[in-house]
């Protein structure tokens, strides 16, 4: 009997603290990707690590809460109830398992990470009348819309993780142009919803047309006033896919998004934040079908993503005009590496919403195929803000129909009032201080365009070991200051090469041309 004691007792002794580890190693919080170092490498300016969330070992699955799969039960209160779970525990995961997933809006709360097993498909309802009408900001304004399918607000360490798709519905919300489908499609498309007066537009339904004739700018309809009058024209204010405004500490990593209202992904004011092999996938002809759009955030990893859009891919805002302006938050300190755009109006873009300044910006290592436009700066009066110190590297690009780089300060205007020079204002937008290299294109319309403001010219921009062969046409350099390029080659251009209009101090290998008021023809010999 005391042998047994003495074994027990030792037994205890040496199991204790075995399990009093084993305890504290399990519950303690564990970081959900680790982050190589070497993408901070030769970095161009300082910036800090990008903090990554970290979450207990606590989990739950949502069939726990009820959910049924198959696409016909809506499962919106399981979904939101078991994240509500693993917020009021502490936080955890929250598991959406293999399944056709029908639901409503989900709600990110603090220190949750939603994580999608693999061959999970969260398909969002097209029953509008889920979404509530919100105050929010859309497109750089302060204004109202419907809630988004997926949203967090004021959340800390929260994710998004795991192999599955969010299809947001879109196409039961978007309004689509003829010229932008096959006449079979086309005759299919009308079948339903309306079209309006042009013959050209189709809508969802009546109440989407309303908010359009009620609209000037896109954000903000007027003369709606009462709730009702709101609710009919739900569909016109078509969410974003993804909305996290104010977090800190955010992931998305491994899913995939795709079918959005009209933007994406949109992090507004966010602090910390990674995307690590995300897709999205948007139709074409998706209007406002913007992949990414990172606004007036600080601290940001994209990397190793996949971008299919019908607007801009991956790009960059801080609000737009006097909003924008008040606000008062640029959007800084972002490495974007290892990404493929598959179309798109730009590849990589700045703007036109950057009113509240862009800096601090470095793409390296990305693969453009077919975009619209390549490296994409876009900007008009009215704007303000400062773009400064962007650096781009080692771009590849195939079969870009417009501009492998394009600065447009003349954005949606159609160039009016370029003769026009008012006074240098707040509402005066300045893009200076960016350097671009090692960028190859084959197949493009024009191979650069440099379109500044005269009152505010583009300004100390540095371009060097570039090719872009079976161009269209040549680099045209228009209301520019202190440009430097060196080691370019442009291939199969009609016309000059080189055309300077309006251009002071362009350094083209070593030799200084000042154009003034005039235009001239150079080559890059």
């Amino acid at each position: 009997m005391k042998t047994l004691l003495k074994m027990i007792f030792m037994w205890t002794a040496i199991s204790a603290p075995l399990l009093f580890i084993s305890c504290n190693t399990s519950c303690a919080p564990k970081e959900t990707t680790g982050i190589d170092e070497s993408i901070y490498k030769d970095l161009p300016f300082d910036m800090p690590r990008v903090e990554q969330p970290n979450f207990p070992d606590y989990e739950v699955n949502i069939l726990s809460f009820g959910a049924v799969s198959g696409g016909i039960t809506l499962n919106t209160e399981a979904i939101n109830n078991a994240i509500k779970d693993v917020h009021s525990k502490g936080g955890g995961k929250v598991i959406i398992p293999e399944g056709l997933w029908l639901t409503g809006p989900i709600e990110i709360l603090s220190n949750v990470n939603l994580y999608t097993e693999r061959n999970s498909l969260i398909l969002f309802t097209d029953d509008h009348s889920a979404y509530p009408i919100i105050e929010t900001s859309f497109e750089g304004l302060n204004t109202r819309r419907a809630k988004s399918p997926i949203s967090a607000r004021d959340a800390k360490n929260i994710a998004i993780t795991g192999y599955g798709i969010f299809d947001g519905a879109g196409d039961s919300w978007r309004p689509v142009k003829k010229e932008k489908l096959t006449e079979k499609q086309w005759n299919n498309l009308i079948k339903t919803g309306v079209i309006d007066e042009s013959g050209v537009l189709w809508f969802p339904n009546a109440g989407a047309l309303k908010g359009a004739k009620a609209t000037k700018e896109f954000n903000n309809p007027e003369g709606i006033k009462t709730e009702k009058e709101w609710n009919e024209i739900r569909t016109w204010l078509r969410p974003v896919l993804l909305s996290f405004i104010k977090c800190e500490k955010v992931l998305l990593e491994n899913a995939t998004f795709k079918n959005s209202p009209s933007w994406c992904l949109h992090p507004l004011s966010c602090e910390h934040i990674t995307l690590n092999n995300v897709k999205v996938f948007n139709p074409w002809y998706s209007q406002n079908g913007d992949a990414l759009d990172l606004e007036s955030c600080k601290n940001a990893l994209i990397f190793n993503c996949t971008f299919d859009a019908g607007d801009d891919a991956i790009c960059i805002k801080s609000g737009k005009d006097k909003d924008g302006r008040d606000r008062g938050e640029p959007c800084q300190n972002v490495i974007v590496k290892n990404n493929t755009v598959l179309h798109g109006h730009g590849g990589f873009v700045v703007g036109s919403e950057m009113s509240g300044g862009v800096k601090n910006i470095y793409v390296t290592d990305c693969t453009f195929l077919g975009t619209d436009v390549g490296l994409r700066f876009k900007s008009t009066r009215g704007r303000g803000g400062v773009v400064e110190g962007i650096y781009i590297n080692n771009i590849q690009m195939i079969d870009i129909p417009n501009e492998p780089l394009l600065f447009d300060l003349f954005y949606a205007n159609g160039n009016k009032d370029q003769n026009i020079v008012p006074e240098v204002t707040e509402e005066t937008p300045s893009f200076r201080d960016i350097h671009i290299s090692n960028v190859y294109c084959k197949g493009a319309g024009r191979a650069m365009y440099f379109n500044g403001l005269p009152e505010m010219p583009i300004d100390n921009v540095t371009v060097k070991d570039v090719i872009i062969s079976d161009a269209a046409e040549g680099v045209v350099i228009s209301q520019a200051t202190n440009v430097a390029m060196q080691n370019i080659r442009i291939e199969g251009q009609k016309g000059a090469p080189l055309q300077l209009l309006n251009a002071q101090n362009i350094k083209i290998n070593g030799k200084i041309h000042n154009i003034g008021n005039r235009a001239e023809a150079l080559s890059f010999q």
